[in-house]
Parts: structure tokens; C-alpha cells; sequence
């Protein structure tokens, strides 16, 4: 397992189509999820859940999503079908982190859902720790009541990210990153 600055430094996005098997196994998964609860949670609400789409219901939600997105958009092209067809089916393993964020007397809402975002992040952490890699995404389905609806959604839940996980099988090249003096300020007395 590498060292814990060094996987913060060296983690990065692998977009989903260069995300191929293995994925993380049932008990590394239920370590992810372990690692993704633990998160700040005022007032120890549970926000969110995690959706699983492994094996073939990856294929079928993507299908689903295919006809979901057809009938929204007759006008469709062949590509951007094939492309639905294939949202959920390239890794070979994807899981959704579900906002389940609701008005509360303590705690604000918008608490909530940065709680859902930290359980996020901390999948993909853990996905990374232990060797895999992963992309982040939402697109049209994250903000769509219909296909929230298709894929597992609740009253009043949100999609807060949906993450392919698989191994990568490009090398990892790393992207610019903003320089520290561009990104962090001082607080002065006035």
C-alpha cells in the first residue's frame, strides 16, 4: 500500500474508456465503502448511499439509458445512442454516490450533500489506494428526473457523482496543476 502523501500526490483520473478488468473484488469493495463512510457527517445523518453496477447490469442500465435518451431525443444520432449504450457498460465496474441530503432543523442541506461529495472522493481514494484507478463523472443522467428514476433514485435523492472503476489500461500521464500562489490567499486584518 503506498504511502498516504505519496497516493494524495499521485492520484489522477483514467477516463472510463481505458478502464478494463480487474476490477476491485466484493471484500475490496466493502473495504471502499468502509473507507467512504468514513467522512464528515454533522449530526451523523448518513447522507448518502452507494447505487453498484457490476457484470451484466452495467450493460442493461446503459441499455435502458439508450431507450431513455431516444425517447427524450428523437432526433438522436446512431453515435450519441452507441455512446448511451456504452455509459455504464465501459469499466467494468461503476458505482453512484446518491445524495440523500433533506431539510433538517441542525443541519443545513448543503452540508448534506458535501458529505455525499467527501464519501465520493473517499471512493475514489480507496479505489486508487488499492491499485485501481477510477474517473468521476454526472453528465445528462445525474440531472435527469427520468433516468435518476431508471437507475435506483429515491424521493428527494440526487446523484453526486458517478464513478467507473476498473484498471487503467494507458499509461498515467498527469495533467497541469494550478500553482499553489495562483490558489491559496492570506486572510490580512484590515
Amino acid at each position: 500500500m503506498p504511502d498516504a502523501l505519496e497516493l494524495l500526490k499521485t492520484r489522477k483520473s483514467i477516463s472510463a474508456s481505458f478502464l478494463g478488468p480487474p476490477a476491485p473484488s466484493e471484500a475490496e469493495l466493502a473495504e471502499i465503502f468502509a473507507i467512504a463512510s468514513r467522512v464528515p457527517d454533522h449530526g451523523k445523518l448518513t447522507p448518502w448511499r452507494f447505487i453498484v453496477f457490476k457484470d451484466d447490469a452495467r450493460v442493461k442500465a446503459s441499455m435502458a439509458l439508450a431507450h431513455l435518451f431516444r425517447a427524450q431525443h428523437p432526433e438522436a444520432t446512431d453515435k450519441q445512442l452507441d455512446d448511451e449504450r456504452r455509459r455504464l457498460a465501459q469499466a467494468p465496474l461503476v458505482v453512484a454516490v446518491v445524495s440523500k441530503a433533506a431539510p433538517h432543523p441542525k443541519i443545513p442541506e448543503w452540508e448534506q450533500v458535501l458529505s455525499a461529495g467527501n464519501a465520493a472522493m473517499n471512493v475514489v481514494l480507496a479505489t486508487h489506494a488499492l491499485g485501481y484507478a477510477a474517473q468521476w463523472t454526472t453528465g445528462w443522467i445525474a440531472y435527469d428526473p427520468e433516468a435518476g428514476k431508471l437507475l435506483g433514485l429515491e424521493a428527494g435523492e440526487r446523484f453526486v457523482a458517478i464513478i467507473h472503476i476498473g484498471t487503467s489500461t494507458v499509461p498515467s500521464v498527469d495533467r497541469p496543476r494550478p500553482a499553489i500562489a495562483d490558489i491559496v490567499t492570506h486572510w490580512k486584518t484590515p
